[in-house]
């Protein structure tokens, strides 16, 4: 962080893609971005919430792969052991298709697990709009984004941008909220996992080196579809 900078909780808004929507007078109340701007949804990236964390939930990669591939989810790879899968599909009904995988993993495991899913266009989308990205000397590791399963409310939002997060560094807009933690995830003034509870929507987080490692999964994958 930069010398002299106010160590305060700042918060910044999707000023420009707001504005890019509304300049071609489409409505973005509860839209995602892929919605709103039209883009492919055949490489999906879904992301469990709470696997491999502890001596609960635990699941082996191989398997997960398995029950996707069940469900007629195309091509699946899974990204390290916290329940990341990028698979590809004709589904255009992500809600549909969320609650398949989430009833699909407790039927066949036996615990439930929220799943959170976006487009390839949709991750583009957020590693675009990173507020953190012309910031010097940012650590990847102490980047977290929190992926939420659902649009909250603009209420919700104002109330998450309310919080005294210093020196934590907290922005929010649509389904994505970025923290930065600059003394380190494990020593947080902001504990990220209670920004869901804030919202009242599920929602799950992912470091910003597996963000990016997830877009070049699910780029390549459609790179060779073409």
């Amino acid at each position: 962080m930069e010398k002299n900078r106010p160590l305060i909780c700042r918060t910044l808004r999707a000023a420009e893609l707001t504005r890019r929507a509304e300049s071609r007078r489409l409505p973005t109340q509860g839209k995602s971005w892929s919605d709103i701007l039209g883009r492919d949804m055949g490489v999906i990236v879904s992301m469990l919430r709470g696997v491999n964390l502890g001596p609960h939930n635990r699941v082996k990669m191989e398997q997960l792969r398995a029950l996707y591939v069940s469900l007629k989810l195309r091509e699946p790879q899974t990204y390290v052991q916290s329940g990341n899968v990028i698979f590809k599909t004709d589904e255009q009904d992500l809600s549909k298709l969320t609650k398949r995988i989430e009833s699909a993993i407790e039927g066949k495991f036996g615990f439930q697990s929220d799943v959170v899913l976006r487009s390839a266009a949709e991750l583009r989308g957020v590693v675009a709009r990173n507020p953190f990205a012309k910031r010097r000397r940012i650590e990847p590791s102490k980047l977290l984004v929190t992926f939420l399963a659902r649009d909250p409310s603009e209420e919700a939002r104002v109330a998450v941008r309310a919080i005294q997060c210093a020196p934590d560094e907290l922005w929010i807009g649509g389904r994505e909220a970025y923290i930065y933690f600059p003394n380190g995830v494990g020593r947080p003034k902001l504990p990220w996992h209670t920004i869901p509870k804030i919202l009242k929507v599920p929602g799950t987080g992912r470091n910003w080196n597996s963000v990016t490692k997830m877009l070049e999964i699910a780029q390549k994958m459609e790179a060779a579809a073409k």
